[in-house]
């Protein structure tokens, strides 16, 4: 599979269609992740396996198990071999990996509760964790002792901005503090009501220019906010939402900020064009129908090419036409 940059446009990406299916798994799949260049992609499964995909060569490039402790958001670091993730099983403590001797570099402990973020740092190796203990933690990878803390409310969860230069915590169904790296200590620099009350929240995220955020719901509508002053943009609408367990796996946004891509119930894989129209109710407009059976449990996007994946019980990877056709 190609490497190159490809400049997404909406034309694009309704030729998307499937370019490879992996053997299913016994359970669904749970999260995903892109390594810094865009050549790994690791995906967690409910079954307590970590399989890294090699998006060059559309290949399985090892598969892991975590049987004790089970195995979520995993994430990669800035290391291409080395990846951290939540446990589902045992305890809450985050766990290191080296994927390429499968040996654990080291632990994170503290979280007295299900995680539900894990956040790499854009540009050092600086990590934040969410919990439903109502905490946000801040770690280094470097060192297994907790840097510092914050408190939250009700479902906690936490996003990094691009430039790595302040995090916003979401707390409590509606609202979102955000906080800046260098004096997090001294509380949030900027506390916003959004203006819907929204159902159960699943994730943040910032889109890369850092001036969205995305919140992920388990209803059928995804929020879009101004990442500088919190007021609702958008409502993403005409899809179907996840399954309760979701935690906004199920959405991605593009490597270009334009585009989110989102999974549901219904098998189906959509396409919003976040510049498309000032309409505060935003329709896809694109619509595009899966292999998989029991709903998109998993949505990513490769942050160099143009690699969709896609994940219930087994993986796909989506290709444009025209670049099927030049290899």
């Amino acid at each position: 599979m190609s490497m190159k940059r490809v400049e997404l446009t909406r034309e694009l990406l309704v030729t998307n269609s499937l370019s490879k299916v992996f053997p299913k798994h016994e359970t669904p799949l749970s999260s995903i992740s892109f390594n810094d260049t865009g050549e790994y992609c690791a995906v967690a499964g409910e079954d307590d396996s970590l399989n890294v995909y090699n998006c060059r060569e559309g290949t399985v490039h090892s598969t892991l198990f975590s049987k004790k402790y089970g195995v979520t958001l995993a994430r990669f670091t800035h290391h291409k071999n080395n990846v951290i993730y939540a446990s589902t099983k045992e305890d809450d403590t985050l766990r290191y990996l080296s994927i390429h001797d499968n040996k654990y570099i080291r632990y994170f402990r503290g979280h007295k509760k299900r995680v539900t973020s894990v956040e790499m740092s854009p540009i050092d190796d600086t990590l934040l964790t969410a919990s439903m203990d109502e905490t946000v933690r801040l770690w280094d990878l470097r060192t297994s002792t907790c840097q510092g803390m914050v408190g939250g409310e009700g479902r906690t969860l936490v996003a990094i901005d691009p430039q790595g230069l302040v995090f916003a915590v979401g707390i409590n169904g509606n609202t979102i503090q955000v906080y800046d790296f260098r004096e997090f200590t001294q509380g949030p620099f900027a506390t916003w009501t959004i203006e819907d009350r929204l159902p159960e929240w699943t994730s943040l995220k910032f889109s890369s220019d850092g001036k969205r955020l995305i919140v992920t719901t388990i209803s059928d509508t995804i929020y879009v906010l101004d990442a500088y002053e919190g007021r609702l943009l958008q409502r993403l609408v005409g899809h179907a939402g996840p399954n309760k367990t979701s935690c906004g796996e199920e959405v991605c946004i593009t490597p270009d900020a334009r585009y989110v891509l989102a999974g549901g119930r219904d098998n189906c894989l959509r396409v919003w064009d976040l510049n498309q129209s000032k309409d505060i109710d935003l329709q896809p407009f694109s619509t595009l129908p899966s292999p998989h059976k029991a709903g998109i449990k998993i949505v990513g996007y490769n942050p160099l090419n143009a690699i969709a994946v896609t994940g219930s019980e087994e993986l796909a990877f989506w290709l444009p036409s025209s670049l099927k056709k030049s290899g």
